[in-house]
């Protein structure tokens, strides 16, 4: 892209506008900047006078933003993140490059983090910056490099290499089975039951794979994994959990399964990026690497399986 400089003002003049309109105050502006009240208001007049419009109504001893103002400021503010992230991204691996990734919160906080350690002796250069995040995003809108995604494949516009599958198994704590008989899928009917916020019909696909249709499934309602985790090791009913994201709950008996019924689901965990980014070197090696320790998983639950069976 070929930026026309006309259209590109002074940071100096950016900054002023965005503190500004972030205070609404010219002298609230001109005390965090440093600056004079004067400047302010010079600066603020000289960016008006490139846009070739007002960005705040002046009244007396007040100003307020335009509604053409409120827009630019949003977009511009947005730009100056963008700015200092990169600065900030580049401070701290200057020889290598930086890795904005979004990740599930507890996907990355059981699975990823243990991990990570492993990337960063193999690539010391690179940075990988983590931000959660639960909810579908734009790529191009929020400023991340890629994205780990669970679902289908079918994220518009994104390129996506698959990592895990998943075995989600009902569990609850083991005074809670010792209170409640549990030893057929219709007994599951007839105690709690802990649903995810995000997977609202897990419960209803459980009991449809066990070839027991239900209508209706209530039962307290989380909006994420640990929190739903630690509600049924505290006794409050039974969850429908991936075994790969509970191991540590099971092997210290916090949780143990309420039935032994496990069913897999047609949705994968993925690494996902922007078709601009594929030759990005960092991600370009944080992609192979990932597909690797996914791989090594994937071998160790399927021996891991095949050890319990034999016994």
């Amino acid at each position: 892209m070929v930026f026309v400089r006309r259209f590109l003002p002074s940071m100096q003049l950016l900054c002023s506008f965005e503190a500004a309109a972030r205070l609404e105050s010219f002298t609230a502006a001109a005390a965090e900047l440093s600056l004079t009240q004067s400047a302010i208001s010079r600066q603020i007049r000289a960016l008006e006078d490139i846009l070739g419009s007002d960005l705040f109504h002046r009244e007396r001893q007040t100003v307020r933003l335009t509604r053409a103002g409120e827009a630019y400021a949003r977009e511009i503010r947005d730009a100056l993140n963008m700015v200092s992230a990169a600065t900030l991204g580049f401070r701290a691996s200057p020889r290598g490059g930086s890795l904005n990734l979004a990740v599930l919160p507890t996907f990355g906080a059981r699975w990823l983090a243990p991990r990570l350690r492993g990337f960063a002796d193999a690539f010391p250069e690179i940075t990988v910056n983590l931000t959660t995040r639960l909810a579908p995003f734009d790529f191009a809108l929020d400023h991340v490099d890629a994205a780990i995604h669970y679902g289908m494949e079918n994220w518009s516009g994104a390129r996506m290499v698959p990592l895990l599958s998943e075995v989600v198994i009902p569990v609850c704590s083991p005074e809670f089975a010792r209170r409640h008989p549990l030893g057929r899928i219709e007994d599951v009917l007839n105690v709690p039951l802990l649903h995810l916020a995000s997977r609202p019909d897990a419960w209803e696909r459980w009991f449809t794979a066990m070839h027991c249709p239900v209508t209706d499934l209530r039962g307290m309602v989380c909006d994420e994994f640990t929190l739903t985790s630690q509600a049924a090791a505290a006794g409050m009913g039974v969850a429908l959990l991936p075994r790969f994201l509970i191991e540590r709950e099971l092997q210290r008996g916090e949780l143990i399964l309420a039935l032994d019924a496990p069913m897999s689901g047609g949705e994968r965990y993925f690494l996902a990026w922007p078709a601009e980014r594929r030759d990005y070197a960092p991600l370009r090696h944080f992609r192979e690497w990932l597909v690797q320790q996914a791989e090594q998983d994937a071998l160790h639950h399927v021996v891991a399986e095949e050890s319990e069976r034999s016994f």
